[in-house]
């Protein structure tokens, strides 16, 4: 016979506040992203640009790994805020080190060259997986 226990939401509240802040933090992100990089992303995939859909798609993924990793490990919502900027900035730092690296790279994006949009998304998803490995407590 199943049970039910009364406690089962107590930590609803907890995980409101996490999931709210996580997802304001995470729109922060690609908000400041859509900022640094020079193409307009967003009008870019609204007219049907497949690489800039790649390109943001793979950041997003790049901050969301270690973001998760940093939720998981936070002490508080100040921790995971503050964790969250080390994040952002690492992602922001990926993207530039890209940038310079590849000369061209957002007329490339706003051409529709999937190539490098695919390779400027695995980089910020390996950026990511690193930050998050290296995220230790």
């Amino acid at each position: 016979m199943l049970t039910l226990k009364s406690n089962y939401l107590e930590t609803l509240p907890s995980f409101l506040a996490y999931f709210g802040s996580a997802v304001a933090l995470t729109a922060l992100f690609v908000f400041i992203y859509t900022l640094v990089t020079p193409h307009r992303e967003w009008a870019l995939i609204r007219a049907g640009n497949t690489a800039a859909a790649i390109s943001l798609s793979g950041a997003a993924v790049g901050f969301a790994i270690p973001f998760a990793s940093v939720i998981v490990h936070s002490l508080n919502l100040i921790d995971m805020a503050i964790w969250a900027l080390v994040v952002l900035v690492v992602q922001i730092a990926a993207y530039l080190v890209t940038r310079a690296m590849v000369p061209g790279l957002s007329g490339k994006i706003e051409a529709g060259d999937t190539a490098h949009a695919t390779a400027l998304a695995g980089i910020a998803v390996t950026a990511g997986i690193l930050n998050a490995a290296c995220m230790t407590y």
